[in-house]
Order: C-alpha cells, then sequence, then structure tokens
C-alpha cells in the first residue's frame, strides 16, 4: 500500500521541492502516516542560512493531512478541493531543528473531526522513537483565497 512521491504530488498541490513527503506507508479512514528526508536536503526550501527549524514540522504535518483528504476523496471517486493550513494548535516542539536530524521523520496525521476539506488533524512527528513536534492543524477550503 505504499503511496510514492510521484503519487503523493498527484494528491495535493504543492510541486517540485516543496512537495516534503516521500512515501505514505499507510493510511486508513481516520489517519495517515508519511515518512520523509527531505529535512536533510541542502535544497529543502523552507531553510533559511542553511537550517530548517522545527517550526516547519507543522508543515510537514499539514501536508500528510492534505495528502490524506486527497486518499480520501480520492476513494469515493472525487478529487478533494484545494485547502490551506487556518490555524496551529497545542504546537509543542521538541527540537530546536530538523535539519540535524540523521533519521527520517515520521510524519503522522489523525483527523480529529471534519467534513470534506474542513478538518482539523492532530499532527506528530517523530524520528526513531523520538518525538519533534506534536500539534493541531485546522484546514479550510480555499475558496476565493488566492
Amino acid at each position: 500500500m505504499r503511496i510514492n512521491k510521484a503519487e503523493i504530488r498527484t494528491l495535493i498541490p504543492h510541486s517540485g521541492v516543496m512537495c516534503l513527503l516521500d512515501v505514505v506507508t499507510q493510511w486508513d479512514d481516520r489517519s495517515i502516516t508519511c515518512v520523509s528526508n527531505t529535512h536533510r536536503d541542502p535544497a529543502n526550501p523552507l531553510r533559511r542560512d542553511g537550517r530548517l527549524s522545527a517550526v516547519h514540522a507543522f508543515e510537514y504535518g499539514a501536508q500528510a493531512a492534505a495528502v490524506h483528504g486527497g486518499l480520501r476523496a480520492r476513494s469515493v471517486g472525487e478529487i478533494a478541493p484545494p485547502g490551506y493550513l487556518a490555524a496551529l494548535r497545542d504546537a509543542r516542539l521538541h527540537v530546536a531543528r530538523l535539519d540535524d536530524i540523521q533519521a527520517a521523520l515520521q510524519v503522522h496525521a489523525l483527523c480529529l473531526f471534519g467534513d470534506g476539506v474542513n478538518c482539523v488533524y492532530e499532527c506528530r512527528v517523530s524520528a526513531h522513537d523520538r518525538l519533534v513536534a506534536e500539534g493541531r492543524v485546522t484546514i479550510v477550503e480555499a475558496r476565493g483565497v488566492e
């Protein structure tokens, strides 16, 4: 059931190096788990002065939520409309940077509630058994937003 990066790019609007997730390793109607190694890539577009702040872990979580929404829509023969990150709540960082983590990032998103693209996900990013970041993201449909 692995879903590769090329297929991930068909499910979300992020293209090129801005698509941060490498593979989906598991998903069901409520949750998704993805893996990424892009945090170590010097070409990561979120880097500043050669470093990748841990705050960007929430972008990884939001992208996992977007992929999950795309997969859920596709499973019923639909295409998910674009959404955007509207809120971040209960955000907790357990490291300062991502670029110095040698292990792959495990990105898990659990849909707490929502209908279609308007939803709230609990996101958790870890490396091996070390928790990197956790929080809740609210995704809303991008109607009229450009």
